[in-house]
């Protein structure tokens, strides 16, 4: 709204003049807010758009481009007007706030380091520790979780001997011992690979890696798939909006779910 008005703003001075209320012609000082406010809000406009998309991974970015903002886009510079300066210390306030939740610190945390476009460049030196632990329990409960290979055949029943108790106890540290040293390993692989670039797509990465790293493209599944704005609910609410109207009204809820799904997917 304000880019259009700043663009139009000859012309609605001039139809302004030409009607006689010269007092409704924005002052020079009405033009200064105007500038003010787009050239900080503009930024922020393209950034929405762009998190707000639904056919790619954006859940990833959102604490790469909240540490932009502070650093750059929002950065206070020395000659702007105090206008300004409040707009922009304002909204990082409200950003700060937003996303200040424990849990969703860690989501962003847990997003951020699977993309191979970031991993952990933009956690806290004091939070990378933590966010490797809960990547590694993760890990190793989904080796847990993943079905054993075909059991052995029976061998024949003999009487034990004394040591196969040590064995059999020494198995099992030794299976303990190699899984957490498998987890360690294929996380510490990731982490020192090259970070690809912010243009590529991580999918497509994960796609091509996930062989190399079996448990961490399960995870990537899991948290990659988050949108980071509501924007997609709202649009499949608007589709849904756009097929039940006063003359559909009858439709059952089976068929809404499965022409919203045809909408949405065609």
């Amino acid at each position: 709204m304000i880019q259009r008005i700043l663009e139009q703003l000859p012309a609605i001075s001039q139809v302004l003049n030409d009607r006689k209320v010269r007092h409704l012609v924005p002052t020079w000082q009405d033009v200064e807010v105007l500038e003010a406010m787009n050239n900080t809000l503009s930024p922020l406009a393209e950034f929405t758009d762009a998190l707000s998309g639904e056919l790619y991974v954006s859940i990833s970015s959102v604490k790469p481009v909240l540490h932009l903002f502070k650093t750059s886009v929002l950065a206070v510079q020395e000659d702007d007007a105090e206008f300004t300066k409040s707009i922009k210390s304002n909204i990082l306030k409200y950003l700060q706030e937003k996303y200040s939740d424990p849990q969703t610190q860690d989501l962003l945390d847990m997003a951020t380091t699977l993309d191979p476009r970031f991993k952990m460049n933009y956690i806290s030196e004091e939070k990378k520790a933590t966010v490797k632990a809960r990547l590694t329990d993760e890990m190793t409960g989904i080796t847990l979780a993943m079905p054993n290979a075909s059991p052995a055949p029976p061998m024949k029943k003999g009487r034990k001997t004394l040591g196969s108790f040590f064995k059999a106890a020494q198995g099992n540290d030794d299976k303990s011992s190699s899984l957490e040293q498998a987890v360690s390993t294929e996380l510490e692989a990731y982490l020192l690979t090259c970070n690809i670039d912010s243009e590529d797509d991580p999918l497509i990465w994960w796609r091509q890696n996930s062989n190399v790293y079996p448990r961490l493209s399960v995870l990537v599944k899991k948290y990659l798939c988050i949108p980071a704005t509501s924007s997609p609910s709202e649009r499949l609410f608007s589709t849904g909006g756009n097929i039940v109207t006063c003359h559909r009204a009858s439709l059952k809820p089976e068929h809404v779910d499965r022409l919203v799904f045809l909408a949405r997917n065609l």
